[in-house]
């Protein structure tokens, strides 16, 4: 997936992009930004990586944190609609996962919640990359993200 076909497709519909990321502490904006002219499309990304930046940041509520943990879909739902809602873009990105190394039971290594917030609603999933790595399962976030939204703009 590239990031030069995503800043195209959402230059083609005139919408802007924002991400909120935990996990993969602001490589999802780097993808972007790498690209040269990418300033009409990249609106701002937030690092929140602690959940209270993801509260002071985003709004993400610390009930949804308490009652469903900070890899959640229900974080990253609230962490991609709180990115909207806090700029210009018209179509925000959230990340946040265990990249290892470590993890439980209940929340493995690897394991990366997604969200995608526009004007027509939010959509989450929940992929699990296994424990590859910490650096690989950044990476694949990084790409899944941007293939995230490029469907949705395309």
């Amino acid at each position: 997936m590239s990031a030069a076909r995503l800043l195209q497709a959402a230059r083609d519909k005139g919408i802007k992009i924002a991400a909120a990321e935990s996990c993969t502490g602001g490589l999802i904006m780097a993808a972007l930004t790498d690209i040269a002219g990418s300033s009409d499309v990249v609106d701002r990304g937030f690092v929140t990586y602690s959940n209270a930046a993801k509260y002071e940041m985003l709004g993400v509520r610390q009930a949804t944190v308490d009652q469903h943990g900070a890899v959640s879909e229900q974080v990253a739902a609230e962490m991609a609609q709180g990115a909207l809602a806090r700029s210009d873009a018209g179509l925000a990105m959230a990340v946040t996962g265990i990249a290892g190394p470590g993890g439980s039971e209940f929340k493995p290594e690897g394991r990366v919640c997604f969200g995608l917030a526009s004007a027509e609603g939010t959509q989450t999933e929940t992929v699990e990359f296994g424990a590859i790595g910490r650096a690989e399962v950044r990476r694949a976030t990084v790409a899944h993200a941007l293939a995230m939204m490029l469907r949705a703009v395309s």
